[in-house]
């Protein structure tokens, strides 16, 4: 075990974990973690987040403050002494957390910085139909996601890719990422480089999203803006629609995996066509149509499963 630096992570989510994994193999010295607490939803060890099991598996000890600003809590960090902090997938941290360690903590952000400030950047750049983003590593300071950058690795979207494909293949590059930021900070052989005063006008925006923002819009939306939406927000928190039968039941309808097909139609928007292999919406300049979906109180299915679950194929409609 590397005695130094002593680490404290700080971190919550699948992303984190897969990071954390790496500097602990690596024999990185992590005196402790701080992740979020257990979801009161549950009782068993799904309440737990991933880096708490890792944390429980490994013995590292950890600690789970509802208020970053508890003193308890404050008294407890301040224990571990840490040389330096590392966060990703965590809330914003106050100055009396982040302002802690003597070199200092640093954040791993999955967007290229300045642009998708915020906590949904991976869905944001799909939603916007983005081919580019990557990932920032930069130290924190008190205006969120605006601390001076350490390193930046640029990656091409695929025009096909999902939220859930993208994080995918960041997840597989920010342990590499993080793990040279830290190494440079040892070495001293980074430079910190403060983040472009640009026009604010010309930045986009990574805010959270609510289950409100993923109902799909189907009127006066081009087929593009439909299409990366519903890849944005797939597989979480999913984009959704309300599914009408003959204008008098309607339930909710969640959407996965679509493609886009431009052609010119006579049908109004919002109509449901479907046929023995294909369900599709009708929208400005053609179709959506839905490859993978879920009905409401049913699993997500494929296509084929979804329109033999159908007991009414005609006069169906989305709003």
């Amino acid at each position: 075990m590397k005695k130094f630096p002593k680490i404290v992570f700080i971190g919550s989510t699948h992303f984190s974990l897969y990071t954390l994994k790496k500097l602990y193999i690596k024999q990185y010295n992590i005196v402790g973690i701080i992740t979020s607490p257990d979801n009161p939803f549950f009782k068993n060890e799904k309440a737990f987040t991933p880096v708490k099991i890792y944390a429980l598996e490994n013995n590292i000890p950890f600690l789970q403050p509802v208020n970053l600003l508890n003193s308890s809590f404050l008294k407890n960090i301040k224990i571990w002494n840490a040389d330096i902090q590392i966060v990703v997938s965590f809330r914003v941290l106050p100055k009396e957390v982040w302002n802690l360690p003597k070199m200092g903590s640093f954040n791993l952000h999955a967007s290229l910085l300045p642009q998708y400030r915020g906590a949904a950047p991976i869905n944001w750049v799909i939603i916007n139909g983005e081919n580019k983003t990557g990932l920032t590593t930069f130290f924190i300071e008190k205006k969120i996601d605006s601390g001076k950058i350490l390193l930046q690795k640029e990656i091409q979207i695929k025009k096909e890719e999902t939220a859930g494909e993208l994080e995918k293949k960041l997840t597989k590059i920010s342990a590499s990422m993080v793990i040279q930021t830290l190494e440079n900070i040892i070495k001293k052989k980074i430079k910190p480089i403060p983040q472009n005063n640009i026009d604010s006008s010309l930045l986009k925006y990574a805010p959270k999203i609510s289950t409100k923002d993923c109902r799909i819009q189907w009127k006066n939306i081009n087929i593009e803006s439909i299409y990366n939406k519903i890849r944005g927000l797939s597989p979480y928190p999913t984009a959704w629609t309300l599914l009408f039968f003959n204008n008098t039941k309607f339930v909710r309808f969640k959407m996965f995996l679509v493609k886009k097909i431009r052609k010119t139609h006579t049908f109004p928007i919002g109509r449901i066509l479907v046929s023995s292999h294909e369900m599709k919406i009708s929208v400005k300049e053609g179709f959506i149509s839905i490859m993978e979906g879920q009905i409401e109180g049913k699993k997500r299915m494929h296509v084929k499963n979804l329109i033999n679950g159908l007991k009414i194929r005609k006069n169906l409609f989305v709003r």
